[in-house]
């Protein structure tokens, strides 16, 4: 698509020609058998997991709230790119800032214009960002709408060019992050840290917020939106890797690194692909959330641990039986 043709309105109209996982990751920390046994566990309880409830307290949910495709991954990119900290501080900004876009997230990128828009974004500020960042930021979404149409089909055509997800998102976000600045800067100033906004996995970053981006976008149930259904393939994605999922993740088993690395994501994926090998994120949710919600604290509870159905595939619940049965012995 040439610069300045009217973009297409419906995202799912490029073809996906890609199939299955486009590169190699590291192996599985599972055997078949222990996958089978965390699989028997692990599926019923995420078809149990009450998701509608704990979506309220999700970035998706400010995504959710529009249901134009092109709508969805302007607000979902804004959304997940400041989706760190707090949910009661980042969250208020954000729908600040989708309130002051009116209606059509999507309309209003395709006539940013820094200078005009200068003042009404000069409030922003979230704990290391600022007004510049968020130029910058929206910026370069205008101009990646204007190379490819859409968010979706500019990682989509990146991806099968590569055959590789991290490459594709490495080359994502330096387009973004070199045509934002070279719009916005001279309005908004230099960016507090926007490096820190859209991290680049090519560095080793996990990229947690973009990856979770893609989930939203690439999945669908009663999470995840699906708006970029037959772009990517579910079996294509890594999991956006925080505190919460590492932690449980190492519990269950699924990775041995202390790393909160990009390769530690990948590691956990492909223990998850045991599982799921079409839709290995599929977990990312409930597992983050076991986490996010207290269920499953830092600091371990015996009552919790004993109540909670993955006891015997987790690696505190099995120690907790252990020294039951220590002290049982000597009684």
């Amino acid at each position: 698509m040439r610069r300045g043709d009217n973009p297409p309105r419906d995202l799912r109209g490029l073809a996906l020609r890609g199939t299955g996982r486009p590169e190699d990751g590291p192996r599985s920390m599972l055997s078949i058998a222990r996958a089978e046994r965390l699989k028997l566990v692990l599926d019923p309880f995420v078809e149990r997991f009450d998701a509608k409830l704990r979506i309220q307290s999700d970035p998706v949910a400010l995504v959710r709230r529009y249901s134009d495709p092109a709508d969805q991954e302007i607000a979902g990119l804004l959304a997940s790119s400041f989706a760190y900290g707090q949910v009661g501080v980042f969250m208020p900004r954000i729908e600040r800032v989708l309130e002051g876009m009116g209606p059509s997230p999507r309309r209003w990128v395709e006539g940013f214009e820094p200078e005009r828009e200068r003042a009404a974004l000069e409030w922003f500020s979230y704990r290391f960002h600022r007004a510049a960042d968020l130029g910058a930021l929206l910026a370069g979404m205008r101009t990646i709408v204007e190379e490819a149409g859409s968010l979706g089909a500019w990682v989509a055509r990146s991806w099968e060019a590569t055959g590789s997800l991290r490459h594709a998102l490495g080359a994502f976000t330096e387009r973004i992050r070199s045509s934002g600045l070279e719009r916005a800067r001279a309005v908004f100033g230099e960016p507090a840290a926007f490096d820190h906004l859209l991290a680049d996995p090519l560095r080793g970053s996990a990229s947690k917020r973009l990856l979770l981006f893609l989930r939203w976008m690439v999945r669908k149930d009663e999470v995840d939106l699906g708006t970029w259904e037959g772009l990517l393939p579910r079996s294509a994605l890594v999991v956006p890797l925080d505190t919460h999922l590492h932690r449980i993740a190492r519990l269950l088993g699924l990775t041995s690194r202390r790393d909160a690395s990009w390769r530690t994501a990948e590691e956990i994926t492909a223990s998850l692909s045991r599982l799921d090998p079409e839709d290995p994120v599929r977990y990312d949710f409930v597992l983050c959330h076991l986490g996010m919600s207290g269920l499953c604290p830092v600091r371990r509870d015996r009552d919790r641990c004993l109540s909670c159905t993955l006891r015997a595939e987790c690696r505190a619940g099995r120690a907790l039986r252990s020294a039951d049965g220590r002290d049982a012995s000597r009684r």
